[in-house]
């Protein structure tokens, strides 16, 4: 019995050489032998473990590869002029304190991320990256050219804004949208941006850590903040600068904007779904390129049937703050009032861009009757819509 044992022990090393060498025909061992000499050694926890980690790897490496050249960095140029001062001069009994007029200079400054969503020359990036409408902002590109942004649409619904270059004589590669809708916690994320406005084509990986959080945006170089809704959260280090940079999947395509980070914590970065740019893109093309955009001066809360139910209240758009000199202040509308009908359309609670919807379809200087639920009464309001500018 030893020997017969041995025998098939010799048998199964020379064939393994054999085939390894190739001087021998290929013969399935696992089929031979009932599947348990080799199947157990691929269920090696050390193998498995060292394929996981080089998939991960070969996976981030060929995703930024392919990316990189659609994320630019987001710049400043403008001049700062120092004010007069005024200088003692023991020597002029008369006037010893002479003014110094102050000096002018040009200041050129990395600011924040984007990246190309067409290679006619659009740009997505955050609205609080550009923010100022005093300065002139340029675009960097991953192989280095400078190119001036001409337009700027900004998103009065959202951290969004839109920049227009003239694309450079080699072209522009524009970033695949993936489905923001798909996403799932765990799921592994890669960020490319230009963190704290210096160090361009940085990378960093982590998983997506929650979904449908609510966070206040803002970038320290513009001093500017927004609340938002229903943003992802992640454990990819983001950082200042990185703000309008891609977030992406394993695909290469883009699920986020990176948007903000918290001050209070480490490794919790959040970014904007890609699906709410995938909406301001078709309404920006639906205008044929047009940064004009109906505007109503509202932040508000979708409420549900049956969350309206439960606090004896009415299904819409519950008003949580009224901007100053919008078109909403202007019709006297009032936080915690529930716009539950517009321009005759039943406003659904179940569907968080249902009225952006339905203000994005008219034009501007459109009259509107809205209907909305103060306290017990149904109101009649009319909001001619304005042009947004900031």
């Amino acid at each position: 019995m030893k020997k017969l044992f041995f025998l098939l022990a010799a048998l199964i090393i020379i064939l393994a050489i054999g085939q390894q060498t190739k001087l021998l025909p290929s013969i399935n061992l696992e089929k031979l032998f009932g599947g348990s000499p080799l199947s157990s050694l691929k269920k090696i926890p050390e193998l498995t473990e060292k394929q996981t980690v080089v998939y991960q790897e070969s996976v981030i490496t060929k995703v930024v590869e392919e990316s990189l050249p659609s994320v630019v960095t987001v710049g400043i140029s403008k001049s700062t002029t120092t004010s007069n001062v005024y200088q003692f001069n023991p020597f002029d009994p008369f006037s010893p304190f002479q003014q110094v007029p102050g000096t002018t200079k040009k200041v050129e400054q990395n600011i924040g991320s984007g990246f190309i969503i067409s290679k006619d020359g659009l740009i997505i990036t955050n609205k609080h990256v550009v923010s100022d409408t005093e300065t002139s902002y340029q675009i960097l590109t991953n192989d280095n050219k400078k190119l001036n942004v001409k337009n700027i649409y900004r998103d009065p619904l959202n951290d969004l804004a839109i920049l227009k270059i003239e694309p450079p004589a080699g072209g522009l590669k524009a970033l695949k949208l993936g489905d923001s809708s798909k996403l799932k916690l765990g799921q592994l994320v890669i960020a490319i941006g230009t963190p704290l406005g210096e160090f361009t084509n940085t990378v960093t990986s982590g998983i997506i850590s929650g979904l449908g959080r609510g966070i206040t945006a803002g970038s320290p170089f513009e001093g500017y903040v927004e609340k938002l809704d229903n943003v992802i959260q992640t454990d990819a280090a983001i950082s200042p600068g990185n703000s309008g940079g891609p977030l992406l999947n394993s695909k290469g395509e883009a699920i986020g904007i990176n948007t903000a980070i918290a001050q209070e914590g480490q490794n919790i970065g959040f970014a904007i779904p890609i699906n709410v740019v995938k909406q301001l893109i078709d309404d920006f093309n639906k205008k044929g390129g047009s940064f004009e955009r109906p505007y109503i001066g509202l932040r508000y809360k979708m409420v549900d049937k049956q969350t309206a139910i439960l606090n004896d209240v009415v299904e819409g758009a519950y008003i949580i703050e009224v901007i100053k000199g919008s078109p909403a202040e202007k019709a006297a509308l009032d936080v915690e009032d529930i716009i539950t009908e517009f321009d005759n359309e039943r406003v659904k609670g179940n569907d968080n861009q249902e009225l952006a919807r339905l203000i994005n379809d008219k034009k501007v200087g459109d009259r509107v009757n809205i209907k909305v639920w103060r306290q017990g009464k149904v109101l009649e309001k009319t909001v001619t819509l304005e042009t947004y500018s900031q």
